[in-house]
């Protein structure tokens, strides 16, 4: 049960900060937002506040944010159709009723001669039984009901094409900015609340009955140099100990000013097909908020260098498709960090939520970085792709990475239960 919270949490946390960046952007630029969801598929849960609705949907494998204009537009009035009209107090149509009209007495009742709900808001046509063709002006936040399901109108200026090139870039790199926003949040929490590793060779924790405290050593103690070789990093300590399993080391440290000289024996342990050294002593860390900040930085840089430099081996065949995860992967990855502690959780959070953000920036169809590269193109060219073209495109995209998602979960599935 555990488990199934800290995914569901983790889960939803990613993907609402992704798509509210989305969303953010969206908002700012004037777009209409037709839907803020999480995950795909049939809803199990939905909400509409103002002019977008909110909803979660049954598969854990994302999320969206519907931009009016990002796909083709339902509203659509066609000439000798009757439709109902109703009216706002500024007499402009506040509402388009398709069909059921006998549920809205009040509606007034035209036949339509002709309509724009984009550019110039008018609906021309006539009243029943008036052979005078009249025109009706539509509010920009009119409704169109059809099976009683209201879709509020999209004029254009409130559609994603309407809007500047840095615009619509903006907002499609919004969602994963807010990812890498995340990651340093969540490693900024991990280096204020659990401590920041110093570089020097300056011995944290001990462990209970191991050789580092049968040889007296402590807690802050800095390591001068071992067996006459002069040590100064702690990776440079690490990887001295490492390489000598039971081998007695003589070891000069400074305690308070004063420098001692004790002898300590690595027990060996397995890694592997080796054994290393390890004399049962943590890195030093310092609790301080002002070292948490470029720690928190350094760690997003550092994995974002470990994703990219993975994604091309990928790329060259160094590293196979089998080899990665899907949420069948990632569930089973969260069971075993979860039994680890919150500290390691939080880590692995925030090293989803940098992999999330970069793998949506890749020039991908269907993904951010696909439709960022439109938008490159169409700077290049000085006009953009047909929507239809480009549609065509994310769609195929889309299918193909249905499709991947479908062989890595199976590959999870295959690996974890049979």
């Amino acid at each position: 049960m555990n488990t199934i919270i800290a995914f569901i949490l983790m889960f939803g946390l990613l993907v609402f900060v992704h798509e509210f960046g989305h969303f953010v952007f969206a908002k700012k630029a004037g777009m209409l937002v037709r839907e803020f969801a999480i995950g795909f598929g049939p809803k199990i849960f939905s909400i509409k506040k103002s002019e977008t609705l909110y909803t979660v949907r049954i598969l854990p494998m994302g999320g969206y944010v519907r931009v009016a204009g990002e796909d083709p537009e339902i509203v659509e009035l066609k000439p000798g159709q009757h439709i109902g009209l109703t009216y706002n107090a500024e007499q402009k149509v506040n509402k388009i009723i398709v069909n059921n009209k006998d549920k809205h007495p009040t509606a007034q009742v035209i036949e339509v001669e002709s309509a724009d709900l984009v550019h110039d808001l008018t609906i021309k046509g006539r009243l029943a039984g008036e052979e005078t063709l009249q025109t009706f002006y539509v509010a920009e936040d009119a409704d169109y009901l059809m099976n009683e399901v209201e879709t509020q109108i999209a004029p254009y200026n409130r559609q994603f094409a309407s809007k500047t090139k840095r615009q619509r870039a903006m907002q499609l790199f919004a969602g994963p900015l807010m990812n890498f926003i995340l990651t340093v949040v969540l490693f900024l929490i991990l280096g204020a609340m659990q401590g920041v590793p110093v570089t020097e060779a300056r011995l944290g924790e001990i462990q209970p009955n191991s050789p580092a405290e049968e040889a007296g050593l402590q807690p802050g103690d800095h390591v001068v140099s071992i067996n006459d070789t002069s040590i100064a990093e702690w990776i440079e300590f690490q990887t001295y100990v490492s390489e000598r399993p039971e081998q007695q080391l003589s070891m000069i440290i400074n305690r308070d000013g004063e420098e001692i000289e004790l002898a300590v024996v690595p027990r060996a342990e397995q890694m592997g097909d080796r054994e290393v050294g390890r004399i049962g002593v943590m890195q030093y860390v310092e609790k301080s908020f002002a070292r948490a900040i470029p720690f928190s930085i350094q760690e997003t840089y550092e994995w974002s260098k470990l994703i990219l430099v993975n994604l091309g081996m990928l790329v060259t065949g160094q590293f196979s498709v089998d080899m990665l995860s899907g949420p069948v992967g990632i569930y089973d990855a969260t069971d075993q960090i979860v039994q680890t502690g919150i500290w390691n959780f939080i880590q692995w959070t925030a090293a989803l939520s940098v992999n999330l953000g970069i793998i949506n920036l890749l020039p991908l169809p269907a993904l951010d970085g696909g439709r960022l590269m439109f938008v490159g193109i169409e700077a290049i060219r000085g006009k953009p792709i047909s929507p239809e073209k480009e549609g065509l495109v994310h769609f195929v995209g889309f299918a193909l990475l249905m499709l991947l998602m479908i062989i890595v979960t199976w590959n999870d599935i295959q690996r974890l239960f049979l």
